[in-house]
C-alpha cells in the first residue's frame, strides 16, 4: 500500500524547494558588497571569504538535496514499506525488522553523505590550509562520530517504536518530552563525557590568562576560576572559542590556536563574550526554546503520521523513513528561527561582553582578525545571513560593539 501524500507533506516540500533555490541563487549570485566593509576589509579579504564559503555551501545544499531526494523516492514510491517487509522477513522478528531496517536506512544515507563530508571538511580545508590532519586521522574522527551516531541513534529508534505502539495516542508527547530530558542531559554530559573522546582539554596554565580570567568573572559576579584550552591545532589553524555546560560542567574553552595567534587583549575579548553567554543564561534560554521548538515538532510529526501511515497495527519499520525524512525538511525549513535566536544572544553577548572590558578597539580588531583568517564570507547575501547565519556577520558585530559603550 503507497503512503497517502497530504497538505503538510506539500507545503514542507514546497517551502523547502523555495528556500534551496534561494540559497543557491545567492550563493551563486551574491551581489554587491554593502558600505562600510571597505573600511575594515580588502576586496581580496572579501573576495576569497565568498569563493571559500560558496563551495562550503553549494556542497550542504547539495548534499542535504541529494538525501532528501532519495528519501522522497523511498517513502512515496512504495520502496520503503516493501523493504520494510522484506527485513522483518530476513530477521524472522518485528523487533529485527526495525533493526535491520534502521541499519540500513542508516548506511545508505552515509554513503550518501560521505563524499560531501569528505569534500567539505578534509579536501576542501587542506587546499585553504586550514586542515592540519592527515587522511588517516579525518578517518579515525570520522569512524568514531559514526559509531557514536549509531549506538545513539538506534537506541533512540529502539525506544522511540515501543512508545509508539504503547501509546498510540500520546507516543508524541512521550517523545518530545525524552527528547527535551536528552538535551538537558547532553548539554550537562557532553562536555566530560563526549568532547575529551575527540579532542584534549586541560586548563590554562598561562597565568596572565587565568589572572585575567579571575578578574572578569569577579566583575561579572561569576563563579569562574579557570578557562580551558583544546588542542584544535591538532584539526585546524582556525581560531575560535566556546561556552558549554550545565552546572559543575559549565566550562568556556577556548582553542589552542587562539592562545598562540591573538594578542592579550583580544583573548581577554574572547573571554569576556563567553563569559556574557554564562551572564546572559543563554545556555538555559536555548535549552527552553529547544524544548519548546521539540514539543512543537512531535505534535507535528504525530499529525502527519497520522495521515500519512495506516492508523491500525503497530507501528511498521519504514515509518522510520518517514520520521526521518519529516525531520530533515522541518528543521530545513525552521532553520532561519534557529539561527535568527542564535544571532540575538550572539549580539548581546558582544555588547555585554565590551561593557564588561571596557576596550571597544580589542574588541572590534578581534572580529577583523577572526574573520580574516578564518575567511569568513564579510559580505554575504542578505538572504544567506537570514538563512544560515547562527552569528552575526562581523560588520554587524562592529557596529554593535561601538555603539555597545554610548
Amino acid at each position: 500500500m503507497q503512503l497517502r501524500f497530504n497538505v503538510i507533506w506539500l507545503i514542507l516540500i514546497v517551502a523547502v524547494g523555495m528556500f534551496s533555490l534561494l540559497y543557491l541563487w545567492f550563493s551563486l549570485f551574491p551581489g554587491r558588497v554593502g558600505p562600510g566593509i571597505g573600511n575594515y576589509f580588502s576586496a581580496e579579504q572579501i573576495n576569497q571569504g565568498r569563493q571559500y564559503n560558496n563551495v562550503l555551501r553549494l556542497a550542504y545544499l547539495t548534499n542535504f538535496l541529494v538525501q532528501v531526494l532519495f528519501l522522497l523516492w523511498l517513502v512515496f514510491s512504495g520502496r520503503a514499506e516493501a523493504f520494510s517487509h522484506r527485513m522483518q522477513q530476513v530477521a524472522g522478528s518485528y523487533s529485527g525488522g526495525i533493526l535491520l531496517f534502521f541499519l540500513t536506512l542508516w548506511l545508505l544515507l552515509k554513503l550518501l553523505d560521505l563524499p560531501f563530508t569528505l569534500f567539505s571538511s578534509y579536501y576542501w580545508q587542506h587546499q585553504w590550509g586550514f586542515s592540519t590532519q592527515s587522511l588517516g586521522a579525518w578517518w579515525l574522527d570520522y569512524i568514531k562520530g559514526s559509531g557514536l551516531e549509531l549506538v545513539l541513534s538506534a537506541m533512540g529508534v529502539g525506544l522511540l517504536f515501543w512508545v509508539i505502539n504503547r501509546l498510540p495516542n500520546a507516543w508524541w508527547l512521550a517523545g518530545a518530552g525524552f527528547v527535551s530530558l536528552w538535551i538537558v542531559f547532553q548539554t550537562f554530559l557532553w562536555p566530560v563525557v563526549v568532547s575529551p573522546m575527540f579532542n584534549r582539554f586541560t586548563p590554562v596554565e598561562d597565568p596572565t590568562v587565568n589572572s585575567m580570567v579571575h578578574k572578569l568573572s569577579e566583575q561579572a559576579g561569576l563563579p569562574v576560576d579557570q578557562a580551558f584550552v583544546m588542542d584544535a591545532s591538532r584539526r585546524t589553524t582556525k581560531a575560535n572559542a566556546y561556552f558549554t555546560g550545565l552546572g559543575q560542567t559549565k566550562r568556556i574553552v577556548l582553542y589552542d590556536t587562539l592562545l598562540a595567534d591573538y594578542p592579550p587583549e583580544q583573548v581577554e575579548a574572547v573571554v569576556a563574550h563567553e563569559m556574557a553567554h554564562w551572564r546572559l543564561g543563554h545556555i538555559t534560554r536555548g535549552l527552553l526554546l529547544g524544548i519548546l521548538g521539540s514539543f512543537v515538532a512531535w505534535g507535528l510529526l504525530f499529525v502527519v503520521l497520522r495521515t500519512t501511515l495506516p492508523v491500525s497495527g503497530r507501528a511498521q519499520p519504514y515509518a522510520w523513513a518517514v520520521i526521518l525524512l519529516f525531520f530533515m525538511l522541518a528543521s530545513f525549513f525552521s532553520g532561519p528561527l534557529q539561527n535568527y535566536f542564535s544571532r540575538s544572544m550572539e549580539l548581546e553577548a558582544d555588547r555585554s561582553a565590551v561593557i564588561l572590558t571596557g576596550n571597544v578597539p580589542a574588541a572590534v580588531r578581534l572580529q577583523v582578525d577572526l574573520a580574516a583568517k578564518n575567511v569568513s564570507d564579510v559580505a554575504p547575501a542578505p538572504f544567506i545571513q537570514w538563512f544560515s547565519y547562527s552569528h552575526p556577520p562581523a560588520l554587524k558585530r562592529i557596529e554593535i560593539l561601538q555603539q555597545a559603550l554610548h
